[in-house]
């Protein structure tokens, strides 16, 4: 019994909701564990992170004083979409990855599969180094760049120089996982993500609260932990002979398969840079509402990772789903699930939606001490409740859509709704609307892409991209 728990899984057989529904119920409890790493993060830099008794004293009587705590969170906050972008090239590694093996495994093809998996752990080796050396020496730079507050700069600078050197742990676990995954086996994944949350937590606390590492002992503690997770990700690997070859005469790079992850990859890294380049952009207007407007960001990032857990979950299932249906030639089947599968997706995150809302603001205070915070938490929270629900959509037809090898079309869908519509939105309605403009925005973003997604993914020209 526990062999089968952890065996690759046949998409292609049994009911079709069935199939993605217990192939996302691990992944949603991993993405929790996922989620778990930023914002554990975040409530030790904001409640072990103090001001010096003589800095309180001092700064009694001044209205614009913000806590040390809180100028910690806003500079871990701050560092998301920096590292996110840098994160592109392996982000879309993976998905190139995942598709390949998916279809792969449906079309029962194992030298392909073999030769997939050897050249993705090639590939992402040879990105990590030069990832390396080239960003490394831009970090102050572009922090700089983006109107960082001064208050915050050392500490941004600190996190993102630790996750860049170990940057390989992040890129593995991500890369790894997506092949497991692609075999239809999530609870793998899941159980060494489970293991490195553990890990984080106890480090974030050591190194914050016992070592004074501040917020660098936050971005080590997770490389750590990534480190064992990919570590696990690779040994498990290394045990499934049964269904592909895992030898070092597989890891020689091979340019069909090589062009082949980037062709598939490339798209869908592109939709990351897309999305991270516009929250960058929109970073500096932000900022440019203080420290506390940042802070307030922060906390609604981290409630916001758990409102988006089944959207993305599903979004991956599906994938998967997909993938290994268009590789046994059943599009009828891919189909049904698409369906079947994006009504599943709405309703769960409805109900954590309606969750959240219900229970904002105890959720919020998880995070600060400082009621404004938590009030100015809540109401922009509020703002983007329904996007939640509409992003359900998105991403569940976009699963279908790169399952089956169409990357390009959700790249360009992120393109029209992130830098043509978001940016422009965000900006026009500052003078108007002031800091509400960033959540208005990313609203407006949420909703256009579900009708633009619905209106592609019904055209049906996805079904013309196998590989």
């Amino acid at each position: 019994m526990l062999k089968k728990l952890f065996a690759p899984v046949d998409m292609t057989q049994g009911k079709p909701w069935k199939c993605i529904l217990f192939f996302t119920l691990p992944m949603i409890l991993g993405n929790i564990a996922q989620q778990l790493y930023n914002t554990v993060d975040s409530i030790v830099v904001s409640r072990y992170i103090k001001d010096a008794p003589e800095v309180l004293a001092a700064a009694v009587n001044d209205p614009n004083f913000v806590k040390a705590g809180d100028r910690a969170l806003s500079a871990v906050g701050s560092c998301g979409p920096i590292l996110n972008m840098l994160l592109v090239l392996f982000i879309g590694i993976s998905a190139g990855a995942s598709i390949m093996v998916a279809q792969y495994f449906g079309a029962k093809k194992r030298e392909e599969l073999s030769y997939t998996v050897g050249n993705c752990i090639t590939v992402t080796a040879i990105a990590c180094a030069l990832l390396i050396v080239v960003m490394t020496p831009l970090i102050r730079p572009l922090l700089v760049l983006l109107n960082t507050p001064a208050s915050t700069l050392e500490w941004c600078v600190d996190y993102l120089t630790i996750s860049l050197v170990g940057i390989a742990g992040m890129a593995y676990y991500n890369i790894l996982s997506g092949i497991i995954r692609g075999l239809g086996d999530s609870v793998s994944a899941l159980l060494y993500l489970l293991v490195a949350t553990v890990l984080n937590i106890a480090l974030d606390i050591y190194f914050v609260a016992g070592l004074n590492m501040e917020v660098a002992g936050v971005a080590l503690a997770t490389v750590i932990a990534q480190c064992v997770s990919s570590a696990l990700c690779l040994w498990k690997l290394s045990r499934m002979g049964e269904f592909f070859d895992f030898k070092p005469h597989f890891l020689k790079p091979v340019g069909t398969y090589v062009r082949q992850i980037i062709r598939l990859g490339l798209p869908s890294g592109a939709t990351q840079a897309i999305f991270s380049s516009a929250m960058i952009i929109v970073q500096s207007l932000t900022n440019s509402f203080g420290e506390l407007f940042i802070a307030a960001n922060v906390v609604v990032m981290r409630v916001d990772g758990f409102a988006m857990m089944p959207n993305f979950s599903f979004g991956t299932a599906m994938t998967t789903y997909a993938g290994q249906n268009v590789g046994a030639r059943d599009y009828d089947r891919v189909i049904r699930g698409a369906k079947e599968g994006t009504f599943l997706a709405v309703g769960i995150s409805a109900a954590i939606t309606g969750i959240i809302l219900l229970f904002g603001k105890p959720l919020m205070s998880i995070f600060t001490e400082t009621p404004e915070l938590v009030d100015m938490s809540y109401h922009l929270m509020c703002i983007l409740a329904f996007g939640y629900i509409a992003m359900a959509v998105t991403q569940s037809l976009s699963g279908v859509m790169r399952g089956a090898g169409d990357t390009v079309t959700p790249m360009f869908v992120s393109l029209i709704t992130s830098v043509c519509l978001r940016i422009p939105i965000a900006y026009g309605l500052a003078p108007l609307v002031g800091q509400n403009c960033i959540q208005i925005s990313l609203l407006c973003t949420w909703v256009t892409g579900a009708v633009i997604t619905a209106i592609f993914y019904s055209r049906g020209k996805w079904k013309t991209k196998a590989i």
